[in-house]
């Protein structure tokens, strides 16, 4: 299983860059921050931009893979988000996630003055957005006419430094969002369940995620895709609560989602204070009982 960690873009660079480096010395294989313009519990506090958040990141480290956790069309178009993708991607050496969800709208919708969408519109809007991001970030040139985005003739090069293109990173919970992963994503991000809510102990996940993941494996059959070829990474932390109580617990958690073919397992980096409070040293005391042995496997 691989692991991950998404630091949220709260510190200034001088403070933040000991984050991500020590992400990486603690053995994570990837690590991913919130894209958002403004975050529902930081509207007064400080909260910094995502894509300069991960370049300086990937000028700090060596090894971890960098992603968004999740960019949306909310506040993206797939033209200028594809060519930031692909100049991350140079940046880094070729270890970007392009990480990419339909949006929960909110503070970012008021600050843009948009228009709240209807759910059918929300998920034809981010049907185009992936599959024109995909588009972008695997041609040298690309046309495409849509309800919701247009481009014609436009061209990323010299391309990403993986190839075919980056790694897509699909979140999806529900069948339409989940037949767009299987189409699109390499990898499937899921939180088990929609909302902001009180999160519930991570056991009462495993079920919820496995029909899912079962949906997930039909879709790619209907089209001809092996299940097998789309990783499948569960966020916790969010909707999806105990997992960094303890090593003990950490452990459990990846050997209960490990079951049902879960392939990357993703915590958040502890605050002080709601959100995600909790403790910096069971953090460590995880690298060094669960991740080390893993990387050393």
């Amino acid at each position: 299983m691989r692991h991950g960690v998404i630091v949220l873009p709260e510190k200034r660079w001088t403070e933040a860059r000991k984050v991500w480096v020590r992400a990486e010395e603690l053995g994570f294989d990837h690590a991913w921050t919130y894209d958002h313009l403004m975050w529902r519990w930081f509207r007064e506090k400080p909260w910094f931009a995502t894509m300069p958040t991960l370049t300086a990141a990937a000028t700090a480290t060596t090894r971890i893979g960098l992603g968004t956790m999740v960019a949306s069309p909310g506040i993206r178009h797939p033209v200028s988000f594809a060519k930031e993708m692909m100049t991350l991607d140079d940046v880094s050496g070729g270890r970007a996630i392009c990480g990419i969800g339909a949006g929960a709208g909110g503070f970012d919708d008021d600050a843009l003055g948009l228009t709240p969408l209807t759910p059918p519109q929300k998920a034809e809007r981010f049907g185009e957005f992936v599959e024109l991001t995909d588009q972008l970030l695997r041609r040298p040139e690309t046309s495409y006419q849509g309800r919701w985005f247009t481009t014609t003739g436009t061209r990323l090069h010299p391309g990403c430094v993986q190839r075919p293109r980056l790694p897509l990173a699909v979140a999806a919970l529900g069948p339409r969002g989940i037949r767009l992963a299987a189409r699109h994503a390499d990898i499937w991000v899921t939180i088990a369940w929609p909302g902001h809510g009180e999160p519930l102990p991570y056991p009462e996940a495993v079920p919820v995620i496995r029909q899912q993941s079962a949906l997930l494996d039909k879709e790619c059959e209907a089209i001809g895709r092996d299940p097998a070829t789309i990783r499948r990474l569960v966020v916790t932390g969010a909707m999806i609560d105990g997992v960094l109580e303890s090593v003990e617990s950490h452990r459990d958690a990846c050997g209960l989602f490990g079951e049902i073919g879960v392939t990357d397992l993703v915590v958040h980096w502890p605050r002080p204070d709601f959100p995600y409070q909790g403790s910096p040293k069971v953090l460590e005391d995880i690298a060094a009982e669960v991740l080390t042995p893993a990387r050393a496997g």
